[in-house]
């Protein structure tokens, strides 16, 4: 029996699909935004307050393992009822969510750890969503490209691991733009003219690989288009593309390299 803890985006769907498909035993905690899953016979909504009912739950189902899918986004902690478990680890959920969203999946995982359950990896059952090294389209970078991307790589590098910055977008070694907290799509829809750069996402410092890890779709390809980006890097087997058959088509049909490093 596997624990899913699911939020919004399409990724969470996709991970409990493949769930059904190798006819996994599963039970669903629903934090997304609007009960997404509430149709699901399988779904629980619980308050991320209500730790003592989480708890139980994974222990009535007698699951030794959770996964984390989705955008789980910060809760209005004033309006949140409280459990008794809730109280004890509230503090330390707080103080982390000043550092993210991320940061508060990475103090549940903690919690969870705590109490002797096992928290696996998002693409556990999805590992064909994360691709290893290589170049998947026609088009490939030149000489400028990597030297765009060495930078972007070099800038990265000296981040900390409080740093939001998951995705940036470099042109002839100049940083064009950096992702806030609104994530990549805001970064580039912010964008008031053409770069021509390279568009670079790679795990924030020290992050749980378990979840959160970058992740685009075909709009990222779109903007990416609109933009007039001419590629996408990702790190080697540390991230996550959705409709990855059509992400690279679009990406040949207009001339937009995807290289993984």
């Amino acid at each position: 029996m596997i624990g899913l803890f699911l939020g919004d985006t399409d990724f969470s769907e996709i991970v409990l699909n493949k769930i059904k498909k190798l006819k996994k035993k599963y039970f669903i905690i629903d934090f997304s935004k609007k009960s997404k899953f509430k149709s699901n016979k399988n779904s629980n909504r619980i308050s991320i307050g209500q730790f003592g009912k989480i708890l139980s739950l994974i222990k009535e189902k007698k699951s030794k393992k959770v996964l984390f899918a989705g955008k789980i986004a910060k809760p209005k902690f004033s309006s949140l009822r409280l459990d008794f478990k809730g109280i004890y680890y509230m503090p330390s959920v707080i103080r982390a969510a000043k550092k993210g969203d991320a940061a508060i999946i990475k103090e549940i995982i903690k919690i969870l750890n705590k109490e002797g359950i096992k928290v696996i990896s998002s693409i556990y059952y999805n590992p064909e969503l994360s691709l290893k090294a290589g170049n998947y389209t026609k088009l490939k970078p030149n000489k400028t490209d990597f030297v765009s991307i060495k930078k972007g790589i070099k800038y990265f590098n000296k981040l900390n691991e409080l740093d939001h910055v998951q995705a940036l977008i470099v042109n002839n070694e100049k940083i064009v733009a950096t992702e806030g907290k609104g994530g990549t799509r805001k970064m580039l829809t912010k964008l008031k003219k053409s770069t021509y750069g390279v568009l670079i996402k790679f795990p924030k410092k020290k992050q749980d690989l378990r979840m959160d890890l970058p992740t685009i779709g075909l709009q990222t390809l779109k903007d990416c288009k609109k933009n007039g980006l001419k590629g996408l890097v990702l790190k080697s087997k540390k991230n996550i593309i959705l409709d990855k058959v059509e992400c690279i088509k679009f990406a040949n049909k207009n001339q937009i390299f995807i290289k993984i490093i």
